[in-house]
């Protein structure tokens, strides 16, 4: 949420940097989608969850910030950065659309956003257990 006095013109600069790093996220799940295991578009889909997520906390936007933030920290290390495939790029799709979709719901004048966090915590609940399996199972085959 925004402080007392909003700057509108700073949160209508924000909806349209959030779209455009939602749609470099997007881009960054296709390749993976469509190559696999690329480091460039792991290293691209970090860095633009990171740049949305310190753009939503310069404004208050503390629910959309905290998830980029704790999706980072998920996709951060090297052993999971690999293995994003499979379910792990599904929950991946899942968290783009629901940030996609709280982006949206932002309060163009207020820069209000009154949500349940129950989504998040689930999809990155989620995310954390696909990752884990994954990786246990490349570790075991190893």
């Amino acid at each position: 949420m925004l402080n007392d006095s909003p700057d509108v013109s700073a949160l209508r600069v924000f909806l349209g940097d959030a779209q455009s790093l939602l749609n470099r996220a997007q881009e960054c799940l296709q390749h993976f989608q469509l190559i696999g295991e690329d480091a460039d578009a792991s290293d691209c889909l970090i860095h633009t969850l990171a740049s949305l997520s310190d753009k939503a906390r310069g404004l208050g936007l503390t629910q959309i910030a905290d998830f980029c933030s704790q999706l980072c920290a998920l996709l951060a290390p090297v052993e999971r950065r690999n293995h994003l495939h499979g379910a792990a790029l599904a929950i991946i799709e899942a968290c783009l659309s629901l940030l996609a979709w709280q982006v949206e719901l932002i309060d163009p004048y207020d820069g209000t956003l009154n949500l349940d966090a129950e989504e998040q915590r689930e999809l990155l609940q989620g995310l954390d257990n696909a990752l884990l399996t994954v990786t246990q199972r490349c570790g075991q085959a190893v």
